[in-house]
């Protein structure tokens, strides 16, 4: 969010802060590849894969989110307080925590194959 005297100072601003805080978020043929919840303030959200099809089951701010990341099939939920900043914020707060399994792989020095297997 941006605050200014001016709307489109406001926007401005916004809009830098968006393009510093930027983050990758793995999509796995159009889904999240795992479930993830996060809290922020008062607003919790849970995020779960989806199969084809399924569409973006979720809220209004959440799915704007969604939407926007790029993920087409996803389930989603939100638990608590309604309050449209905060589920926006957790909703990206649980993106960022996800991890493909490529990173979790290098991260532990085994395989990906050995990631699924256990």
């Amino acid at each position: 969010l941006g605050k200014a005297g001016e709307v489109t100072a406001a926007i401005a601003k916004g809009v830098e802060s968006a393009k510093k805080n930027l983050t990758r978020v793995p999509v796995l043929k159009g889904t999240v590849p795992h479930e993830q919840s996060a809290k922020f303030g008062g607003a919790e959200v849970f995020i779960k894969p989806a199969s084809h099809g399924t569409g973006v089951v979720a809220g209004g701010a959440m799915r704007a989110v969604l939407e926007s990341v790029g993920v087409t099939d996803v389930l989603a939920k939100s638990k608590g307080f309604s309050n449209p900043h905060n589920l926006v914020k957790a909703t990206i707060l649980a993106l960022s925590e996800m991890r493909d399994a490529r990173l979790v792989a290098q991260n532990r020095g085994i395989s990906i194959e050995k990631v699924f297997r256990g």
